[in-house]
């Protein structure tokens, strides 16, 4: 699969619905039990996370450039894979938080979890997190 938004969260960022800068952004880690669908509206869609959604912090946009701080988990316990990560709009509830964008063309993954701390650093690449240029 490629990296991609979902459509009912492209139509939330194209409606003006979400603000990438002043909006609680965060990122799911996605388990490989989860099967993408173009349907799925919310996180509560995803089914099992692996460790705890971690809100984005020094965001930035630039030239259609969305970018942040890297993503720290912490320790996840063991016995995990990793197969891609979910970008939603947090709201504070997994059924009423949206689903933006699915990446699962990042470096590393999928990965196996292993008790020792994970940390998603972002592409230093054009594209950064998400680009729409």
């Amino acid at each position: 699969m490629a990296n991609k938004f979902y459509p009912k969260g492209a139509e939330k960022v194209l409606s003006g619905a979400v603000n990438f800068a002043a909006d609680d952004i965060s990122v799911a880690l996605v388990s490989s039990t989860y099967t993408y669908s173009n349907a799925h509206e919310f996180l509560s869609s995803v089914g099992s996370l692996v460790g705890t959604p971690q809100i984005l912090t020094g965001k930035t946009i630039a030239d259609g450039v969305f970018d942040a701080d890297d993503a720290k988990f912490g320790a996840l316990a063991p016995g995990n894979t990793v197969k891609a990560i979910a970008v939603f709009l947090d709201t504070g509830n997994p059924s009423t938080s949206p689903l933006l964008c699915y990446l699962d063309e990042v470096t590393g993954f999928p990965f196996a979890t292993n008790g020792g701390e994970v940390t998603i650093p972002w592409s230093d690449g054009p594209a950064k997190i998400l680009s729409l240029v």
